[in-house]
């Protein structure tokens, strides 16, 4: 089936654009699945992103000369993630903790001009090791970790959905973002870029990461974890 541009004279009705462009629909949501944690179901993802559907239907002005695809794919995707981040049912106090350990480990990286260690983040936060560890279990078991979410600050400046905000000038920034943080996770320890690379890059889960790395599961969730708010420190500026 196609994908051509949208156009009301072209449509027989709304059912009928709605199934032409349901494999966009699960396109964007599979691609976005294969970025996040195990328990995000893919027909949740569809069923969203079937909402972005719809409003990107009702709101496409082809006049503005963007492609209907290009529109629907932004409004698609956002109504994903917003549908996702309203189910965040982290209590204040992680998002808080991880707000923390990201301001300890820039503070440590600026005094001392290397990667900030476990032991001194926890020290540096006045707690111990094993409850820096906990800190790190809380956050990855409560946030989703594309690298949307790793970047994105708390109180989001901007929605992407919304197809106002894509200017040229935001299309510029975004590309030097994304060197950015290219640049950002060539410089993260050896052990955190070969987890980010084995779960974005490769697919792999947490359990088969830890079986090449020959620890626990739940330490690669660790190590995965303090490599988003190692990215998050050192992409303030950005975020």
């Amino acid at each position: 089936m196609g994908l051509g541009l949208y156009s009301r004279n072209q449509a027989q009705n709304k059912d009928d654009v709605v199934q032409r462009y349901l494999p966009l629909v699960k396109k964007v949501a599979l691609h976005l699945q294969a970025r996040l944690p195990p328990n995000v179901q893919l027909d949740d993802l569809v069923q969203s992103g079937m909402i972005g559907l719809l409003e990107a239907l009702g709101k496409y002005d082809a006049s503005k000369g963007a492609a209907f695809e290009t529109y629907a794919t932004i409004r698609i995707r956002g109504a994903m993630l917003d549908e996702i981040r309203r189910y965040d049912w982290a209590p204040r106090s992680v998002h808080r903790n991880g707000r923390r350990i990201a301001e300890a480990i820039k503070a440590i990286e600026a005094r001392t001009n290397r990667d900030a260690r476990d032991v001194e983040i926890a020290q540096e936060l006045g707690i111990s090791l094993q409850e820096y560890n906990n800190y790190l279990n809380d956050c990855a078991s409560s946030r989703l970790f594309s690298f949307d979410e790793i970047t994105q600050p708390e109180e989001g400046s901007f929605d992407i959905a919304d197809p106002a905000a894509i200017t040229p000038s935001h299309e510029v920034e975004n590309a030097a973002f994304q060197q950015h943080l290219a640049e950002a996770i060539a410089t993260l320890p050896e052990r955190e870029q070969l987890v980010l690379a084995l779960y974005y890059n490769e697919g792999m889960n947490l359990k088969e990461i830890g079986a090449v790395l020959t620890v626990s599961e739940s330490r690669v969730s660790q190590i995965h974890s303090q490599a988003a708010m190692r990215l998050r420190a050192r992409l303030a500026d950005w975020c």
